[in-house]
């Protein structure tokens, strides 16, 4: 296993001040911050398979315009030991904020804030089976949620890209009718997702649009079909959402039905009988895609890129996906095994308790040893309290006098 190096002990110390900056900033952005507007993307999953971006793709171009490159003696801080690693999603918990951004009367005055944490593993180590994919030489990290789920799926898009257009095409090329051909193979090989439509149906089967999960990979509006928004006139005027949350566990994220553009209240009725998938069911007669399935799987992505990515822009050997999560995110590497650790975000995710059973992955407050030491005081000061009055109250009862004798 090949494990980070530092060999140049002032750029890491300039690399940690720079994180710890950005990490102190992204939790002020927890009690200040806004939700973000969504962007549309095609749809469509695959199992996640290690290989990359190409930096000149559109997310590519994007997440290479937000890296942070920080240099010293005209040297870039070096990523590519990322590279040995692969991604393990750990979980995802929320927390209450104030929305800075709301100015109407029925605007969210409190929202949620997801955060997403995930470990690096060494590749040759990486357990799909073990919830926690590794238990030595790793690095901690929590990022934003939304900036967690738009990566990994924009990397899932490009696997799925390289995958078409390694399979079938070539095979079909000589066929009678390559587009039956090409449907044919992609279907046998478990590929539907490189087939936008089936030749074996007429035009009119496919004139229904299909849902496209890019589009709510972060809180964006909902627009209800024009029938059904009829029905609704007679009703309140009421704007909704769809967009990712975590589970009641915190070990998947699904998609949701909200009334708030922060995605924080449900789009449920007021005494729970009829719930946001309720409604989503009621108005598009199907069910919300992912809204059972998690859009973020458990297992071990490389962070390598392949050698055969026809990257020309990018001369190191890790992907965009984990180069740019890792810039982004709060880090403990304590685990990590390395001279100089960055433990930026380590008290603040010493918090987040991951409990794991069988597999599962469930998300609970913990308690820092001050604030768990500052309850003990202030229940064993009530106790005392307690006594204190009920002492002074006996004493009164005793000395009172009784005016009718």
């Amino acid at each position: 296993t090949t494990t980070p190096t530092h060999a140049n002990k002032g750029a890491h110390i300039i690399e940690r001040a720079n994180s710890n900056m950005k990490f102190t900033a992204a939790i002020l952005a927890l009690a200040f911050g806004s939700a973000a507007a969504a962007k549309g993307k095609r749809a469509n999953a695959v199992d996640l398979e290690g290989r990359s971006i190409k930096a000149d793709s559109k997310i590519g171009q994007k997440l290479m315009a937000n890296a942070r490159k920080l240099e010293n003696a005209d040297d870039e801080v070096d990523f590519t030991w990322v590279a040995n690693y692969s991604l393990k999603f750990q979980g995802c918990h929320h927390v209450s904020q104030w929305n800075d951004e709301a100015d109407g009367e029925d605007d969210v005055r409190i929202q949620t804030k997801r955060l997403v944490r995930f470990r690096l593993c060494p590749t040759d180590t990486c357990s799909l089976e073990d919830a926690g994919g590794c238990d030595s030489g790793y690095g901690d990290y929590i990022i934003d949620m939304n900036e967690f789920v738009e990566a990994y799926w924009q990397n899932k898009m490009q696997l799925q890209e390289i995958d078409c257009e390694n399979n079938c095409q070539d095979d079909c090329e000589n066929a009678d009718n390559q587009e039956y051909c090409e449907y044919d193979c992609y279907a046998d090989l478990g590929m539907d997702y490189c087939n936008d439509e089936n030749p074996y149906e007429d035009d009119a089967a496919e004139e229904e649009e299909e849902f496209n999960v890019e589009e709510y990979l972060e809180c964006a509006a909902f627009d209800i079909p024009e029938e059904e928004r009829r029905k609704l006139e007679d009703e309140e005027e009421i704007e909704y959402f769809l967009g990712p949350y975590c589970s009641d566990q915190g070990g998947k994220i699904y998609l949701g039905v909200f009334t708030d553009e922060a995605c924080t209240n449900f789009a449920n009725n007021e005494d729970g009988t009829f719930s946001h998938l309720d409604f989503y069911k009621s108005v598009t007669g199907k069910s919300l895609p992912y809204s059972e399935e998690t859009l973020i799987d458990s297992s071990c992505v490389t962070c390598l890129e392949p050698q055969d990515n026809d990257d020309d822009q990018d001369e190191d050997e890790v992907n965009e996906m984990c180069e740019m999560l890792y810039q982004d995110s709060g880090k403990c590497e304590s685990s990590l095994g390395i001279n100089y650790p960055n433990e930026n975000a380590c008290t603040y995710m010493e918090g987040i308790k991951i409990i794991r059973n069988d597999g599962t992955i469930s998300t609970l407050g913990g308690k820092s040893a001050t604030m768990a030491a500052f309850i003990g005081v202030f229940a064993i000061s009530s106790v005392l309290l307690g006594v204190y009055v009920y002492y002074l109250k006996t004493k009164l009862d005793r000395a009172k006098i009784n005016l009718s004798e």
